[in-house]
């Protein structure tokens, strides 16, 4: 009988059934002179005890200022040890954080304040080109539930922890100690490739295990020491990052308040990190760094890789220039807290370059036919599916798009998956991106492995455009090395014989980038929308 797709994370170690204040006082009394976190930029670094308490003086400065459990609030900034303060106080106390994206603009900015119902903001003054303060005051009268706005760096914030002093410290332990694993404690909107973005709804018990089983899974201690050039805004910095390390006692360092490549290998040098986080633009554009070789990268063992899917090549570099032999590949979503497999340290190069590894612990996973919902058999493509402690309470206020995507306790991802005998997953694309041309699917996903075999191509991304024979065309998208150029002949015969005909891309566009989300994920719904207009489709 042929094995359907279906995996079961079993495990030895327990989840966690307690809040996240009550593991990370844990953590504080087990290693109170051990450093917790280092924000480079501010040229800040404090143990365990001394961020305690600064994560009080804040929980009792929201106290203050009458913000209480499951009041939400607000966050809206780049990384840096504020937004690492915030996102224990909130939870401290109990109130729901609010994570907004530091690229939106005021007509996201108002739809995330007013759907989430948030009651204090706390935000940069700015950040790049972005002048939130500016923004904030054009749309601060359209949001009926904001008291209060405190911004980061400003006198505004030191009035906030000064406040707090007028709270007895017994007060938030009175707090903390009624709060359950199962409250609410995060929304975290997601990209919304279409219409307005969804509030993911996430509770202790959510993101506090799957920080802890991915920090499980990387063989972390209280001795790792983890670079997070990736946005806390997300679940990648704030779970994967923040919780991962306070679970086990290590430390977080923030090298740059945005993403810099060469900023983040002067952090990885200087402050001795064990593990380094991407997503694989991240790892291409540091690898590229003219000066890459001068950096001693020696005390690197690990690391995660995610957010899209990582190119061979690259993932083979990684592993042998930047000395991370333990790198691992994380899949998930935002909807999942976020992860739900993984690769693991011992598992093959190839492994770890074809696939996104098991599933992860105390979660299930399966593959089903998107029409029927029926498990489809190994080796089969469809849509994957992902149950367990993970899965988000739902969508803020939105109970219709909830069921939508959760169904009898799966968490229906959108994502197109194999899974192999052994249990290992491959994503193959998302169903929308998934083309069909002349009857034939395809995905992307494989078509663009092979193009990184091409000597001149540093990054590829195919996609689908409209087609009067064949329904849908291949166009790809490819970012050269320098002085070399592309067109459709050469590359039809790079191809030839190496690919199906009808998986050979009918039109070439070079580019310098390609437009992307602020988490490094390829938006090729806007790629589509430009193709139209390049191609005069």
């Amino acid at each position: 009988m042929t094995a359907t797709s279906f995996a079961s994370g079993t495990s030895q170690t327990p989840l966690l059934d307690e809040t996240i204040d009550a593991n990370l006082r844990r953590t504080v009394s087990t290693w109170p002179d051990r450093e917790a976190v280092v924000d480079v930029a501010a040229g800040v670094r404090l143990t365990y005890a001394e961020l305690d308490a600064r994560i009080d003086d804040v929980a009792r400065g929201l106290m203050a200022r009458d913000i209480a459990r499951n009041d939400r609030v607000g966050i809206w900034a780049p990384n840096c040890l504020e937004w690492f303060l915030v996102q224990y106080a909130t939870a401290r106390i109990g109130a729901i954080l609010v994570n907004i994206n530091p690229s939106y603009r005021t007509h996201e900015l108002a739809f995330v304040l007013n759907h989430g119902g948030v009651k204090m903001l706390i935000s940069a003054v700015s950040f790049k080109s972005s002048d939130y303060r500016g923004m904030i005051d054009e749309v601060r009268d359209g949001v009926d539930t904001l008291n209060d706005v405190v911004f980061i760096g400003d006198p505004s914030w030191d009035t906030l922890i000064a406040g707090g002093a007028a709270i007895d410290p017994s007060a938030v332990l009175e707090c903390s100690a009624v709060l359950a694993a199962g409250d609410a404690i995060n929304i975290q909107y997601t990209s919304g490739t279409t219409g307005f973005p969804k509030g993911a709804t996430l509770s202790h018990s959510n993101i506090l295990n799957n920080g802890f089983f991915v920090g499980e899974v990387c063989g972390y201690s209280e001795q790792d020491r983890i670079c997070v050039p990736v946005p806390f805004y997300h679940c990648f910095g704030m779970v994967m990052g923040n919780l991962a390390s306070t679970s086990h006692g290590a430390c977080v360092v923030i090298p740059a308040p945005g993403f810099d490549p060469v900023l983040t290998l002067q952090a990885v040098q200087a402050e001795k990190c064990t593990s380094l986080y991407g997503v694989p633009t991240m790892f291409i554009a540091e690898l590229g760094v003219p000066d890459f070789a001068s950096y001693d990268l020696s005390t690197l063992r690990t690391g995660i890789m995610a957010g899209s899917p990582c190119p061979a090549e690259v993932m083979k570099r990684v592993i042998s220039e930047m000395n991370m032999p333990e790198v691992t590949i994380c899949y998930g979503m935002t909807e999942t807290s976020p992860v739900s497999t993984q690769t693991r340290a011992d598992d093959s190069l190839d492994r770890r370059v074809s696939t996104v590894g098991t599933v992860h612990p105390h979660v299930d996973v399966k593959v089903v036919d998107p029409l029927t919902d029926e498990q489809v058999d190994t080796g089969t493509p469809g849509e994957l599916c992902t149950r367990g402690y993970s899965v988000m309470i739902g969508y803020w206020d939105e109970p219709e798009k909830t069921v939508e995507v959760l169904r009898d306790g799966w968490m229906h991802t959108g994502d197109l998956a194999e899974m192999d005998a052994e249990g290992y997953v491959s994503i193959v694309g998302r169903i929308k991106d998934m083309v069909i041309r002349g009857g034939e699917n395809i995905y992307p996903r494989e078509i663009e492995e092979f193009l990184y075999t091409h000597p001149d191509i540093v990054d590829a991304q195919v996609i689908g455009v409209p087609d009067d024979k064949y329904g849908e065309e291949l166009m790809v998208w490819v970012q050269l090395k320098d002085g070399t150029t592309l067109d459709v002949p050469t590359l039809r015969e790079f191809c030839t014989g190496r690919l199906a005909h009808y998986k050979i891309p009918r039109y070439v566009h070079v580019v310098d980038e390609f437009p992307m989300t602020v988490t490094g994920k390829i938006r090729k719904v806007q790629m589509r929308e430009e193709a139209l207009a390049l191609l005069r489709l």
